[in-house]
């Protein structure tokens, strides 16, 4: 794992999804939010969830189909300058979904004031770089993320 460093002023577009909603969630859906990445992904990242409505605007996008939620994005909720963490549900996988709530989440750390953003500890390095010309950082691990406790059980 690695932390990689974008460009935050060279974003591409944000992406549509057919039938399916990119917007950033409101406070009454935390608890909706927390619960649904807890069962989907892990208690570490619906903390993280958690983090992301303690300001406003609230830094957490949510992708909806159908009033279902499929995926989320977050961004300064360990680190101030940090994506993540983000998830799409297996079912969901495939249709740029992702990649949409990615690129929204980066344009709202950009229109909040940074110039640059990290990718904190991912395996997905050659995705980051081919959607966003991220780049590693390195010696980056483990980095920020040293002496954490682990948060996935």
């Amino acid at each position: 794992m690695t932390d990689l460093l974008v460009k935050l002023y060279d974003l591409p577009e944000i992406p549509a999804v057919d039938g399916c909603e990119i917007r950033r969630a409101l406070t009454p859906e935390r608890g909706v939010a927390m619960s649904w990445v807890q069962t989907h992904f892990t208690p570490g990242w619906a903390q993280e969830v958690a983090s992301s409505f303690s300001t406003q605007p609230v830094r957490c996008f949510l992708a909806i189909e159908k009033d279902q939620l499929l995926g989320f994005s977050c961004f300064n909720t360990t680190f101030q300058g940090f994506f993540g963490p983000i998830g799409v549900r297996k079912e969901a996988r495939g249709r740029g979904i992702g990649t949409a709530l990615t690129i929204r989440a980066l344009h709202a750390m950009h229109e909040e004031g940074f110039a640059y953003g990290i990718i904190g500890a991912t395996k997905a390095e050659e995705y980051y770089q081919q959607i966003l010309g991220a780049i590693p950082i390195p010696d980056s691990w483990p980095g920020a993320y040293r002496g954490m406790l682990d948060t996935r059980a």
